[in-house]
């Protein structure tokens, strides 16, 4: 029989951890191995961790959800395993899940992945699957072509030797996308959710289509940059990939520019920094330089820093400086 590892990444949610785990251990087909990546938590969860006898659990400094799982798929993979149960903390596994996805019996690559509900009414997608709301609306088993990792994703060691690893690069926000287009469009592998396969997750709340706090939204910036990556692996084509990522660039601007009544210039400034570093692959900012620089934003104001090279300018038109030589008239 293959074995199964089941591989969780957590930074700082201690009690959806344990629901987590909780759930592994409860499945009808226990996965052979759980390991759990502690992404830098400073909460309970290090503590925690070290009581439990029956998990494998790696310490690192936080290197985002795309570090997270970067280090958890090449320790299963260096280990052996030959299936790779993938999901973050902040959701939790049905208990036939994994049985249900293994029943699947595929003889070639295929990246299986588990319906994702909203584990607050337990019924709708929390991404749209293919053209679907709601769970009970698909009538078939499989819906083929979709997947959202890495929530309940199960991946084929075979995957992983011919796409590689998850891009540590990245960060957070967007790693999953660009690992689902490298596997599905650079590799040409299929994907399929296995309807019966349930995994919960909570309901995602991001839209910029409403007023947005830039002092909260660091991860924008990893949304701004990450994208230039994700076109690269969609389309494999270099000048697509160039086209489209300044299409969603301008869609952004312009969306600030429709949407937003606050701190306009600091948002574009702030999406332009971003989009920079994404176009130049600087993958040098983790959450903390970046909350760093949105604190800068409001120390120095970008209309100030816009305007004062001209007035300086001006000032010294038309004020003569002073010298130490300047001739003093005494009377």
């Amino acid at each position: 029989m293959e074995k199964v590892i089941a591989v969780v990444v957590s930074h700082n949610r201690h009690h959806l951890l344990v629901d987590c785990i909780q759930s592994l251990r409860n499945q009808t087909r226990k996965p052979d191995e759980i390991l759990v990546v502690n992404n830098g938590s400073s909460d309970y969860t290090s503590v925690w961790l070290d009581k439990q006898d029956d998990l494998v659990h790696l310490y690192q400094d936080n290197l985002g959800s795309a570090g997270g799982f970067h280090t958890g798929i090449k320790w299963a993979y260096e280990k052996g395993y030959q299936w790779i149960w993938c999901m973050d903390d902040d959701g939790y596994a049905k208990e036939d899940a994994l049985e249900v996805l293994l029943n699947q019996n595929e003889k070639q690559p295929v990246l299986l992945n588990c319906a994702v509900l909203n584990k607050e009414d337990r019924r709708s997608f929390v991404w749209k699957t293919g053209n679907f709301s709601f769970i009970d609306e698909v009538k078939q088993d499989i819906v083929n072509g979709i997947g959202h990792p890495f929530n309940g994703t199960l991946i084929h060691r075979n995957i992983v030797t011919l796409v590689g690893l998850p891009n540590a690069n990245l960060y957070h926000r967007g790693e999953e996308v660009e690992y689902f287009y490298r596997i599905t469009k650079t590799f040409k592998i299929d994907a399929k959710t296995v309807i019966g396969s349930v995994y919960f997750h909570p309901p995602t709340k991001y839209s910029y289509s409403k007023e947005w706090n830039l002092k909260e939204s660091w991860s924008t910036y990893f949304h701004v940059r990450n994208q230039y990556s994700i076109m690269k692996s969609k389309y494999n084509n270099a000048m697509k990939a160039c086209f489209a990522y300044a299409g969603f660039v301008v869609s952004f601007v312009y969306n600030v520019l429709a949407t937003q009544k606050n701190d306009r210039l600091k948002k574009l400034n702030f999406i332009f920094n971003a989009a920079i570093d994404g176009i130049t692959n600087d993958s040098s900012q983790n959450s903390e330089t970046v909350k760093t620089s949105i604190h800068s934003l409001y120390q120095n104001n970008f209309y100030q820093k816009l305007v004062n090279p001209f007035k300086k300018y001006l000032l010294n038109l038309f004020v003569p400086s002073y010298t130490e030589t300047t001739n003093h008239v005494t009377v």
